[in-house]
């Protein structure tokens, strides 16, 4: 069943994101006023070195929570995912990627949010010097893939994107 969209309106906008009231119609003609949030896309990249992943150990005021996240982040305007994805590993952790490929497309929350990531993966990475912004997170490690499971079973890894990323790494054949 297809939900119809009748109108929206934007309820608060900044560069970041915009929060719009939606009038849904509902297949059975009822109406619905739902909130949505329009959203850029970000990209990021799950970077192995053999059996291990490049990751960040990092805190979100939002959940007030901890956990290890591939590095990832916003596609700024007129960037390539690809591209995004290569800055983004290089800015947070220090590290540049040897050549991405895709992985994998998510929208981590589709019932309220139009973002989405596009996820590359690397199978290299060379150190070339420290994260460009120190306040990304509290440590980088590189975590052996055989404790991604583990880590996800103690909430030690608990975004959406990364859980995906990993698990979509682990079962591929």
């Amino acid at each position: 069943m297809r939900w119809k969209v009748n109108s929206e309106r934007s309820l608060y906008t900044d560069e970041w994101l915009d929060v719009r009231l939606a009038d849904v119609e509902l297949p059975d003609g009822r109406h619905l006023g739902h909130r949505l949030i329009h959203a850029p896309s970000g990209a990021g990249a799950v970077v192995l070195d053999e059996r291990r992943v490049l990751m960040l150990w990092r805190h979100r005021f939002i959940t007030d929570s901890w956990g290890w996240e591939i590095p990832a982040g916003r596609i700024e305007p007129g960037e390539q995912p690809i591209a995004a994805a290569g800055r983004e590993v290089e800015e947070e952790t220090g590290w540049r990627p040897g050549p991405l490929r895709p992985l994998l497309y998510v929208q981590p929350s589709n019932g309220i949010s139009t973002a989405a990531d596009h996820i590359f993966r690397a199978d290299a990475a060379t150190q070339v010097g420290p994260p460009a912004d120190v306040h990304e997170s509290e440590r980088i490690d590189w975590i052996p893939l055989s404790r991604v499971r583990p880590l996800i079973d103690a909430r030690q890894i608990v975004c959406g994107t990364t859980i995906a990323s990993l698990l979509y790494v682990l079962s591929a054949p």
